[in-house]
């Protein structure tokens, strides 16, 4: 595996810009991140006001500068304003990159999020070599397996205690795309 560049790398789709999140976006993730029906299978620290959400784009600039994952804002063309997020939330043995997104309500089921996951994965095994790219779905999550499936993952089986938040174990459904299938 490629260690990621000391330049945030942006991206793009026919209709999105994959850039990097700026403390700009907080009213943007706030409102994704408070939306119950985005987080209902996606833990995320309790934020009360926006100004909560600095310290979650800290710590995505942190990680990012660290190299230990990356984060990009998901962007309409022509726009700044945030509609989601996708990247690799930690860099695994194996040259193995865990992926993880999340999309504002609003724009479910357009195929926004199958745009942005291909262009990651391009990214993920083209610029940093990775063999392969893991996604780990709570159970009842369909409409995320069912882009997964969409975008060549297959799904691996059920992780018992697979995620752990907050002190608490979750099983989780894996699913995993390796490299060749771009």
């Amino acid at each position: 595996m490629r260690a990621l560049s000391d330049k945030f790398p942006l991206l793009s789709t026919s209709r999105l810009h994959l850039i990097e999140i700026e403390h700009a976006h907080q009213p943007d993730l706030f409102y994704l991140l408070t939306d119950k029906r985005v987080t209902r299978y996606y833990h995320v620290m309790p934020l009360q006001e926006v100004a909560d959400v600095r310290k979650v784009i800290d710590l995505l600039k942190q990680r990012f500068q660290s190299k230990q994952g990356i984060r990009w804002g998901i962007a309409l063309d022509n726009t700044t304003e945030l509609i989601g997020f996708i990247g690799f939330n930690s860099f695994e043995p194996e040259d193995s990159a865990m992926l993880v997104f999340a999309l504002v309500q609003e724009y479910w089921g357009k195929g926004y999020m199958t745009e942005a996951i291909e262009a990651v994965a391009a990214y993920g095994f083209s610029s940093l070599e990775l063999a392969s790219i893991r996604a780990d779905v709570l159970p009842g999550n369909e409409a995320s397996e069912k882009v997964l499936v969409k975008t060549g993952f297959h799904h691996e089986g059920l992780i018992p205690q697979g995620m752990k938040w907050e002190g608490k174990e979750y099983d989780v459904n894996r699913y995993v795309r390796a490299s060749q299938q771009l």
